[in-house]
């Protein structure tokens, strides 16, 4: 008898907090037999952390994957390659597979790489949304993201800021940590400290809240999960 091929679900866990994990989300999370999480160099699974303060993941089988920090082209595929391959054995034997993902799965998400590959492979996929990394750094300044007719953008810290800054409405720069230098550079060539705010790691237990750049201590480091708001 031919066995049901396996679903492969992203899933959105939001930023940090366990809370904001939404319950399509931990029902999902809750079906599915096995996690496919990423893994750090140093052996973190910081989605899966999060999974584990929302519910119980000991019946769980957990897969590990390793993502390349390349910007090899090449590289990257051969990476994300692997890790679908990691994936599709468990879907080829019936098995659901979800992958948590910090903030919502349609945003910087390594998911949609995986998806692609395993939409390939000839398996099902499906997206869960989680609460985008910005709007719970917005909440957390307790300020809005947009008005009436204001845009709202959207980038990577690594972008050409110059650009991005000039563009009218509120600026997400997501992913800011690594650029921070430039970044406040960039933010202060324009005259925007006073109007750019800042969380690192937000919801999580090393959260750092900067209502305005002017604080931040151009000598610290920023972490990786830096979420700035340029509002105008």
């Amino acid at each position: 008898m031919a066995i049901n091929k396996g679903i492969f679900y992203g899933v959105g866990v939001g930023p940090g907090d366990p809370e904001l994990m939404t319950v399509k989300a931990l029902r999902v999370l809750k079906q599915c037999p096995v996690l496919a999480c990423p893994q750090t160099r140093s052996g973190e699974m910081l989605a899966l952390d999060i999974v584990k303060g929302g519910m119980d993941v000991s019946e769980k089988t957990i897969v590990p994957l390793h993502f390349t920090m390349s910007r090899d082209e090449q590289v990257q595929k051969a990476a994300h390659r692997k890790a679908a391959e990691q994936v599709a054995q468990y879907l080829e034997n019936g098995q659901d597979v979800a992958m948590p993902n910090l903030g919502d799965v349609s945003i910087y998400s390594t998911f949609c790489y995986l998806m692609e590959e395993i939409r390939a492979m000839g398996y099902e996929t499906r997206m869960v949304a989680g609460v985008p990394s910005f709007c719970a750094v917005a909440a957390r300044l307790g300020i809005s993201l947009t008005e009436m007719n204001t845009p709202l953008h959207i980038a990577p810290g690594s972008a050409e800021l110059s650009d991005v800054l000039a563009w009218p409405g509120s600026k997400i720069l997501m992913k800011s940590g690594r650029q921070m230098p430039g970044v406040l550079e960039a933010i202060e060539e324009k005259d925007l400290l006073s109007k750019s705010a800042m969380v690192q790691n937000c919801g999580l237990p090393n959260e750092k809240v900067y209502e305005t750049l002017q604080d931040f201590p151009k000598e610290e480091a920023a972490g990786y999960f830096a979420t700035v708001i340029v509002k105008e």
